[in-house]
């Protein structure tokens, strides 16, 4: 009967062996001093709205300096937060010039500027009042990573060669573990806090590394108490919000937003997928909801080809930006970029020139995150939805304000019958301010939307 006690106490005493050396292991690094101040204005997780840059493909010259002369642009749109694609010199050896072969987790890549200049980008976005976060791939390197030569950092095969993940031949899998290499990388993404500013992590590949390590770097990070920090995991599972993530991924609702457009999926399954994704969420946890990403723009196509040109597309945006998450807008999105960024994404560049031909499409952007902006039911108020197999149709509730949104997400126009229990509200147009009296039912011309709120 004494064999579980003392198991117990040997696990007991192991983890508190392994907490004692992380916690030296953190006491014996010298982290970077802190440079500027600490940004106070990271907004409530519950009112980010997140805008992706691709520095290769934001700009001709492909670097930070591309993106600070492109701030105020960038500001005027709404958002809140930048979180810009990964920073690091990019491997050679075996590479395929991905930014996801990571080289060196504590230098910039030469081809994105210096050290300087991406603090002159963090500190351009501090003063309008934008957070910026980095993307951190800590499930791999590139196989002339400096650590390829503590091969105890890399998972083996048979043969005690180092393996690559998945299909990704040019880059080599890491070893969780090993506490050491944890450590490292925890150290990494730390000094990147103090010696450039920034606000937080979107966290590639989330479904590699085990989730005890993100819980790790989660309370890790925390220990910062001089900022607020915004984390991201890019993993669709909602497990990601026991681990200490403020947001998950919206890849299931991307797929299922297609399917709606493409494959004349009934609108109402969107409910289903908000009370699965949110499954276990705390209060401002949420899921990053997108149109499109780096990702899915050069392999499925740009919104515009999936979500049914510029009208469908904003009827999209809205259910995006209104619904429930955190809305999320790709670089050149806001000026209807008719053709894809491919990997890996040192060729055709965004023409911002469009935006002049595009005028109606970033004003309606801007329109629709300026009201999400101001309305406290939008972003932190209770979900109810009357959607039909056609029309997306929900109202949000806050403390002050009920908004009622309907969208018709078809190409078609769609006849939608109005419940009792709304159109016994006093209802005025979000946008115009006109007051709105609903009847028995509604026509929605193809891709039309409408927004109320009283």
């Amino acid at each position: 009967m004494k064999f579980p006690y003392l198991f117990s106490l040997s696990v007991l005493t192991l983890l508190i062996i392994l907490k004692s050396d992380e916690a030296n292991a953190q006491q014996n690094f010298t982290y970077p001093p802190q440079y500027g101040k600490p940004f106070k204005g990271v907004p409530d997780r519950r009112d980010v709205t997140l805008y992706q840059v691709n520095t290769r493909s934001f700009s001709a010259s492909g670097n930070f300096a591309g993106v600070t002369a492109r701030l105020d642009s960038i500001k005027s749109l709404g958002v809140n937060v930048i979180y810009l694609m990964p920073i690091y010199p990019v491997g050679k050896l075996k590479g395929a010039n991905s930014p996801y072969a990571t080289q060196d987790y504590d230098a910039v890549g030469k081809e994105f500027g210096t050290l300087e200049d991406l603090r002159t980008l963090v500190d351009g976005a501090h003063k309008r009042n934008l957070s910026v976060m980095l993307d951190i791939v800590a499930n791999h390197t590139s196989w002339d990573h400096p650590w390829i030569n503590k091969p105890d950092y890399y998972v083996k095969d048979s043969l005690g060669q180092i393996k690559y993940p998945e299909t990704w031949k040019d880059v080599a899998q890491l070893d969780f573990k090993n506490q050491e290499l944890r450590q490292s990388l925890i150290r990494s993404m730390k000094s990147w806090v103090y010696k450039a500013n920034i606000d937080g992590f979107r966290c590639d590949y989330a479904d590699g590394p085990p989730l005890d390590f993100w819980k790790q770097v989660n309370d890790s990070l925390k220990t910062i108490k001089t900022h607020k920090l915004l984390m991201l995991a890019e993993g669709a599972s909602s497990k990601y919000f026991s681990a200490g993530f403020d947001y998950s991924f919206g890849f299931n609702y991307f797929g299922n937003l297609k399917a709606i457009y493409n494959r004349n999926k009934s609108v109402k399954s969107i409910d289903e997928l908000n009370v699965r994704d949110f499954n276990g969420a705390a209060e401002g946890q949420a899921v990053v909801r997108y149109l499109t990403n780096h990702d899915v723009n050069g392999s499925d196509g740009t919104p515009l080809d999936l979500f049914g040109g510029q009208r469908g597309s904003m009827a999209a945006f809205i259910v995006v930006a209104y619904m429930k998450g955190i809305p999320m807008v790709y670089n050149g999105q806001e000026i209807a970029t008719p053709f894809r960024l491919t990997f890996p994404f040192t060729g055709r560049k965004i023409d911002w020139s469009l935006a002049s031909q595009n005028q109606n499409v970033t004003a309606e952007y801007k329109k629709v995150i300026a009201f999400r902006n101001k309305s406290e039911a939008i972003r932190r108020g209770s979900l109810k939805s009357f959607s039909s197999d056609d029309v997306c149709v929900f109202t949000k509730k806050g403390t002050k304000e009920q908004v009622l949104v309907f969208s018709n997400l078809r190409n078609k126009p769609a006849n939608y019958i109005i419940p009792s229990e709304l159109r016994a509200i006093k209802w005025r147009d979000a946008f115009s301010k006109n007051t709105y009296k609903l009847s028995e039912s509604i026509e929605l011309k193809p891709y039309e939307y409408l927004v109320l709120n009283n």
